[in-house]
């Protein structure tokens, strides 16, 4: 952060105007100094993806304050600020979930009060995970192309489809370019429903799947079903979860109203897994074999299978060690610890 001085004559008197030149990124020295933290716990935040990083034209690594704010802003279990966010009163709105797993979503929308009037899913081991944890929930438990829906069943479509190719996508075929994918059957539901609101989920990726041309498909495809659409990727650790992870996400409000669709704003903070966890029932967990269970140990926190000698990533990794280096992100899932 620098900061300029300039000295003028106004009617014989001196004054002194003080101008604040904005450094919007600075180095990892620079952010350490001005935060008093290490270099190494930047470089450690970086490597583990909670901060992002660009290189300049001088090929140094730069950083954004205020993102390493937010990191350095993280509570402790003594702040204790995780807590599950309930609407103590119900909403008169409904929902479809599709492709609900074992319910993440769907209890995201049961804290706000919305009440479920079908959740659709495929797997029958998370059908037994909804029926265990909400046995009042109408829970359909086939392939969706199988359920038929009616006009005014619900006041939400949400699904988070699962990522299939489009076969057709940048064809400007509308509804036509998105048979075969599991896409289509979020849209036929969204089409034969006609809900006020309709709420797609999906990786990051998908931004730039096939050039863009795959996410333009999908939104010309709700627009032409009578939606207005909009879209952004949500970052869960800015958002009271204890797990970094990004998802796209796509938001469609029917023509005829007049209902702003709006994300949700990220917090100054992040909370740590062991905070998330306070009070957590004992659980006896998974265990590993023996063999990778020593593996695993060998891993420094923080880091991932690269980080393993030469040998011990191809006994871990067999066949896809041989992939490249693009595979780097293979079975690195950075939790706030």
């Amino acid at each position: 952060m620098y900061w300029l001085s300039d000295i003028i004559m106004i009617d014989n008197i001196s004054i002194i105007f003080y101008m604040k030149t904005i450094q919007k990124y600075y180095t990892a020295g620079e952010a350490a100094a001005l935060l008093n933290i290490s270099i190494d716990t930047i470089r450690r935040w970086d490597k583990s993806g909670l901060i992002k990083s660009f290189r300049n034209d001088r090929n140094a690594r730069m950083f954004f304050l205020d993102e390493i704010k937010r990191i350095k802003n993280k509570s402790g279990s003594k702040t204790n600020k995780f807590k599950i966010l309930k609407n103590k009163k119900k909403s008169r709105y409904t929902a479809i979930e599709l492709f609900a797993g074992a319910g993440g979503t769907a209890i995201g929308m049961e804290n706000a009060g919305i009440e479920h009037v079908l959740l659709n899913e495929y797997d029958k081991h998370a059908c037994e995970t909804l029926r265990m944890n909400r046995p009042e929930w109408n829970i359909v438990e086939d392939d969706i192309r199988n359920i038929k829906f009616e006009e005014g069943q619900a006041d939400i479509v949400q699904g988070g489809f699962p990522c299939q190719t489009f076969s057709y996508a940048g064809k400007k075929m509308g509804f036509e370019d998105i048979r075969g994918t599991l896409f289509f059957e979020f849209a036929r539901c969204v089409k034969e429903v006609k809900p006020k609101i309709a709420i797609g989920e999906n990786v990051k990726g998908l931004l730039n799947h096939d050039g863009g041309r795959t996410l333009k498909t999908m939104i010309s495809v709700l627009e032409e079903l009578g939606y207005r659409v909009k879209y952004k990727v949500i970052r869960s650790q800015y958002m009271d979860v204890s797990q970094k992870r990004e998802r796209l996400i796509i938001i469609g409000v029917r023509n005829d109203l007049d209902i702003p669709i709006l994300f949700p704003k990220e917090k100054d903070y992040i909370i740590p897994l062991r905070e998330a966890l306070y009070k957590c029932p004992k659980s006896e967990g998974q265990k590993y074999p023996e063999k990778k269970r020593k593996i695993l140990e060998s891993i420094p926190p923080g880091g991932y299978w690269r980080d393993l000698p030469e040998d011990l990533q191809k006994e871990y990794m067999g066949a896809s060690f041989f992939y490249g280096r693009r595979k780097n992100w293979h079975g690195k899932k950075t939790f706030m610890g």
